[in-house]
C-alpha cells in the first residue's frame, strides 16, 4: 500500500534577517471569522435597508405637509367629448382674461326661445366644457343664454389651474356676462355643479348683479370633504380631519361667502346617494345661508346624475327658482 508521505522543506540557512517570515497557520482566516464578518454585513445592510424605509416614509408623510394635496381636486383635460351642435345648439366661442392675465376660453350658447334670463354655468373639476355641456344643454332650450367656460388649465384655457385661479376665472366669466346681461336687460343668474358649485358661491357673493344662485352636488370646505372622504382610509374621523388640515390649505371656502349671497335666493341641490359629495356637506352649506333658501334632497340620486335620474324634475325646480328670483 502506497503511503503518501510529507516532507517539510529544510529552511535556507542563506535566509536573510530582513526577509519576509512566512505567517503561521493562526493568521490565516478561520470558518468562525467569515461567520463573524457575515452577521456584521448583514447587520450593516439591515440597518441600511431600514433607514431608506424610514426616509421613503418621511417622504410620504412630509410632502403632503410641505406640498400640500390641493391639487387632488382638479382632473383637467383637453379632450373634445361632445359640440353645442351635437346638442342642436348654436354657439359662439368667447374668449377672455382673468385678472392676473391667463386667457380663457368659453362658449356662449344662446337662447333657443324668447330669452328668460343669462346664467353663467361653472362646471364640476374634471374635463371641460365639451364633457359638462351635457348638464347644461337644456338650459338654453329653457330660454337662458347660457355661458360655458373653463377654468385655467381646463380645455383650451391657459394655465394651470389652482384655488384662487378658479376664483379668478369665474370673476371673470361673471363680469363677462353681466356685461350682456345688462345690454339685453335680462337678470343674471348663476347654476354651479361639484367644485363649480363652490367656486359660484364665492363669486356670486362678490357680485351683487347676480340674481340668484344654484349649487348641485357641492361642498361647504375643501378640508371638510377631503376629511369626509379621508375616514375611508383612515377609520378615525378625528385622524382623517386632522390630516385634512395638515395636507389641504384653507381660503375661499363656500361656507365663508353663503351668508353674503342674501338676500338673494339660493337653491342647494344634493343627491341622497351621492358618494363624492355627499349630502351632509350641502346642507351644511344651506344651514349656513341666509334667507330666502332652497334646499332639495333628490332621493336615490349619485352624484351629477340628477339630470339622467329626474331630469323633468330638476328642469322645472330651477326653471321655476329662476323665474321667481327675476320676478316673473
Amino acid at each position: 500500500m502506497d503511503v503518501m508521505t510529507t516532507v517539510q522543506p529544510q529552511r535556507s540557512a542563506s535566509l536573510r534577517a530582513n526577509q519576509p517570515i512566512p505567517l503561521p497557520d493562526a493568521a490565516t482566516p478561520s470558518a468562525a471569522d467569515e461567520t463573524v464578518r457575515a452577521g456584521v454585513a448583514r447587520r450593516r445592510w439591515r440597518r441600511v435597508r431600514w433607514a431608506v424605509r424610514i426616509a421613503v416614509l418621511a417622504v410620504l408623510i412630509g410632502y403632503p405637509f410641505v406640498v400640500g394635496l390641493d391639487s387632488w381636486f382638479y382632473y383637467p383635460d383637453s379632450q373634445v367629448y361632445w359640440q353645442p351642435a351635437d346638442f342642436g345648439l348654436a354657439h359662439e366661442d368667447v374668449h377672455l382674461r382673468a385678472a392676473d392675465g391667463v386667457r380663457l376660453h368659453g362658449w356662449w350658447l344662446p337662447a333657443t326661445r324668447s330669452p328668460r334670463g343669462v346664467v353663467v354655468h361653472f362646471h364640476g373639476n374634471a374635463a371641460n366644457i365639451t364633457n359638462h355641456i351635457a348638464l347644461a344643454a337644456w338650459l338654453p332650450t329653457q330660454g337662458y343664454h347660457t355661458l360655458m367656460f373653463d377654468y385655467r388649465g381646463y380645455g383650451r384655457s391657459e394655465g394651470r389651474v389652482n384655488r384662487a385661479g378658479t376664483i379668478e376665472d369665474g370673476r371673470a366669466a361673471v363680469a363677462l356676462a353681466a356685461e350682456r346681461a345688462r345690454a339685453a336687460g335680462l337678470p343674471l343668474l348663476v347654476y354651479g355643479q361639484s367644485l363649480g358649485g363652490a367656486v359660484a358661491i364665492v363669486v356670486a357673493a362678490e357680485r351683487p348683479e347676480v340674481r340668484a344662485v344654484v349649487a348641485e352636488a357641492t361642498f361647504g370646505r375643501y378640508r371638510g370633504i377631503a376629511a369626509r372622504h379621508g375616514r375611508g382610509l383612515v377609520l378615525l374621523p378625528w385622524l382623517a380631519g386632522a390630516l385634512s388640515s395638515a395636507w389641504i390649505s384653507s381660503g375661499y371656502d363656500p361656507l365663508d361667502y353663503v351668508g353674503q349671497i342674501a338676500p338673494r335666493p339660493l337653491l342647494v341641490i344634493a343627491g341622497e346617494r351621492d358618494e363624492i359629495c355627499f349630502p351632509e356637506l350641502g346642507r351644511e352649506l344651506y344651514d349656513a345661508a341666509g334667507e330666502p333658501k332652497e334646499w332639495w334632497l333628490v332621493p336615490s340620486a349619485t352624484h351629477l346624475a340628477i339630470l339622467d335620474e329626474h331630469g323633468g324634475e330638476l328642469v322645472e325646480r330651477i326653471t321655476d327658482f329662476f323665474s321667481r328670483a327675476a320676478g316673473g
